[in-house]
């Protein structure tokens, strides 16, 4: 059966976690835009302040007071839903909280509280929105994130629950497509977000947890999930950051785990005290603080161009097709030295992992000088592959290192030049005001069948 969804402002929109960070910035935004809103949360305080809000501002918004961690509160936001506005559209299930600290110290029951909230959280919603949306349809969203594809250093238990989440979904999406029923169910997989989520977490380091650069606003979030309440998605990630990671822990694992080992790990703690004790976090007691930011010191970026185009199948269809094409192309116009690609003429498949670069204006020779010393690193490691720079335009620069099968690419990016160009990237990341944008491209193919020359 296909899936039609209304438009925004002709829905009735469920939000659970409505008083905080992405539930808020995702409530307000659907409000703006005439949707009726059922809150959930914990905190009839924050809650209600989030009502009257809404209310003053022409629209119409339900509290309902509820711990998703519990069955019978769960089927309570429903039955409200019900009776005040006669059903629900799409029904969100973005409520949750983040856990640091190294897996060994953290005690069991403390990670058994955490998969209550954000794992069973999303089951007893999930399971309450279908018998409600499987007769009358719509669109069920449950936020995973870009830890649902690969753990992050010292968020291990939170990164287990975003696993089971989107493995949860995925089935539960299996399911509903064989029924036939008119339901969407989307995953939505945000990067790291500007919102209280370190302030909130459960935090067993030693400082003040921070987010590792690139961060993104809260309203990115929020109008992924409206449009995955008005075009049917199935997942979709918010921050070019996220899918960079996604897809080089599918590439190269190893290289990732040295990345979190190394990188993230500890850039993670702040160095300033904690803020609270690890038993006054969010998982013991709600907050009655209505926030959608957090109290990241860096650069927010305030839209995701990336999420944008794939929010458009046509435009991300050209992107990822193009990313091969492009990549070829370059492998054919780099002024640098002559390289041979080897091999069989029938086995031959050459590789590219590349980093693309677009300097803010007045930065482009400190871009050029970054670039010219990450390609003088890696030319002295004997295992790393042929790299290659290159200078697009006055503003856009590229590194990528070419191989000719998965077993080089494996050499390749476990030698030290991989680990020296993962140090210079996080160096660049940690360099907002320098650059617009770093994106990794992993090309899967980009000569099939032949051998190739790479020329100056």
């Amino acid at each position: 059966m296909s899936v039609s969804l209304k438009p925004i402002a002709d829905q009735v929109i469920v939000i659970t976690g409505a008083s905080s960070g992405i539930g808020l910035a995702t409530a307000r935004m659907a409000a703006a835009r005439g949707a009726k809103l059922v809150l959930a949360a914990r905190s009839r305080d924050a809650l209600d302040t989030l009502a009257r809000e809404i209310i003053a501002g022409g629209g119409q918004a339900l509290v309902v007071v509820a711990d998703v961690a519990k069955q019978d509160d769960v089927a309570r936001i429903a039955q409200g839903a019900i009776e005040r506005f006669g059903g629900f559209d799409t029904w969100v299930n973005n409520a949750g909280t983040g856990m640091y600290g190294r897996i060994e110290g953290i005690p069991v029951e403390e990670m058994r509280k955490l998969f209550d909230v954000n794992v069973w959280g999303v089951v007893h919603g999930s399971l309450e929105a279908l018998k409600h949306l499987k007769t009358r349809g719509g669109a069920l969203i449950n936020l995973g994130s870009v830890e649902s594809h690969r753990a992050i250093a010292l968020q291990g238990v939170y990164s287990a629950t975003k696993h089971a989440v989107k493995a949860f979904t995925d089935e539960f999406r299996a399911g509903v497509e064989m029924d036939g029923a008119p339901v969407s169910v989307s995953l939505v997989k945000p990067a790291a977000i500007d919102t209280p989520f370190t302030v909130n977490a459960k935090n067993y380091l030693d400082s003040e947890p921070q987010h590792v650069p690139p961060v993104y606003a809260a309203e990115t979030v929020a109008d992924a999930i409206l449009h995955c309440a008005t075009v049917p998605t199935r997942d979709i990630f918010v921050g070019s950051g996220g899918k960079m990671i996604a897809e080089a822990e599918h590439f190269a694992p190893g290289l990732v785990d040295k990345g979190m080992a190394f990188a993230v790990a500890p850039a993670t703690p702040s160095g300033h005290p904690p803020l609270r004790a690890a038993d006054e976090s969010i998982l013991d007691r709600p907050s009655e603080r209505l926030v959608t930011m957090g109290n990241y010191p860096g650069h927010t970026q305030k839209v995701s161009l990336y999420t944008k185009a794939m929010e458009h199948p046509v435009l991300a269809s050209a992107i990822v097709a193009g990313l091969g094409l492009a990549a070829g192309t370059l492998l054919k116009t780099l002024p640098h030295s002559p390289a041979t690609i080897t091999g069989s003429v029938d086995a031959t498949i050459a590789k590219a992992l590349h980093i693309h670069l677009e300097a803010r204006p007045g930065h482009e020779e400190d871009v050029q000088d970054l670039l010219d010393d990450i390609l003088a690193c890696v030319g002295r490691e004997p295992r790393t592959g042929p790299w290659y720079g290159v200078r697009y335009t006055r503003t856009t620069f590229g590194i990528f290192e070419a191989f000719p099968d998965d077993a080089a690419r494996q050499a390749h990016l476990g030698g030290r030049g991989a680990a020296i160009l993962m140090e210079r990237s996080n160096d660049l990341l940690a360099r907002p005001a320098r650059i617009d944008k770093l994106d990794v491209l992993v090309s899967k193919e980009l000569f099939a069948g032949r051998s190739a020359r790479v020329r100056a």
